[in-house]
C-alpha cells in the first residue's frame, strides 16, 4: 500500500511486535514488512521496474530538510503521471509526532534508528542528511547529491530520466 509521509509514520502497518517500541512507526532495516524485506518493499512503493525514481533521505529535525521539502513535493506532484516515483526515508527522528509534523505525500520509511540507512552504505553517507538519489528508468544511480536541493537543481536531475522514456 502506497502511504504518504504522514500516513507512513502513523500507521505502524507491518511492523513485527518486537519493533514497535522501538520504531512506534515504519519499520526499520530489521524489519519486515508485509512478508517483504523493506528494500523490496521500497522498490515496491517507490519505483516499479522501467520506471524513474527519487530517493530522499531526511529528518524533521533538519533545517536542510524543512527548506528542501516543499521543492521536493512541487517536482513530486509535477513528475509522478509521467513515470517518476518518490520515495522517503526519515531518519533518526525520535519519536513519531516529529516525522508527523513533516508535511509530504509521497511515501517514506521511518527509519528511527537509522539502520536502513546504512543499507546503502557506499551510496549514501548517514552523516549527510539531506541526501537524494535519482534513479534512471535501468534502476542506475543517474545522480547523487548531499545538500538540500532548490526546485530547479531538482528538476535538472529529473529531466533526463524523463527523457528516458
Amino acid at each position: 500500500m502506497r502511504l504518504g509521509r504522514r500516513a507512513a509514520a502513523r500507521s505502524g502497518e507491518g511492523r513485527r511486535a518486537d519493533d514497535r517500541a522501538d520504531t512506534g512507526g515504519r519499520p526499520g532495516a530489521g524489519a519486515r514488512s508485509g512478508g517483504r524485506e523493506p528494500e523490496r518493499e521500497a522498490a515496491a512503493a517507490g519505483r516499479p521496474p522501467g520506471q524513474g525514481g527519487v530517493l530522499n533521505v531526511w529528518g524533521s529535525w533538519c533545517a536542510p530538510c524543512r527548506a528542501e521539502a516543499p521543492n521536493l513535493q512541487k517536482v513530486y506532484e509535477d513528475t509522478r503521471e509521467q513515470g517518476v516515483a518518490f520515495l522517503g526515508i526519515n531518519t533518526r527522528d525520535a519519536t513519531q509526532s516529529n516525522a508527523l509534523a513533516f508535511e509530504g505525500t509521497y511515501p517514506s520509511f521511518w527509519d528511527r534508528a537509522g539502520k536502513l540507512l546504512l543499507k546503502f552504505r557506499g551510496t549514501i553517507s548517514p552523516s549527510a542528511i539531506p541526501s537524494t538519489l535519482v534513479i534512471d528508468r535501468q534502476g542506475r544511480i543517474a545522480a547523487s547529491v548531499m545538500k538540500a536541493l532548490s526546485e530547479r537543481e531538482l528538476r535538472s536531475m529529473v529531466d533526463p530520466v524523463l527523457k528516458e522514456g
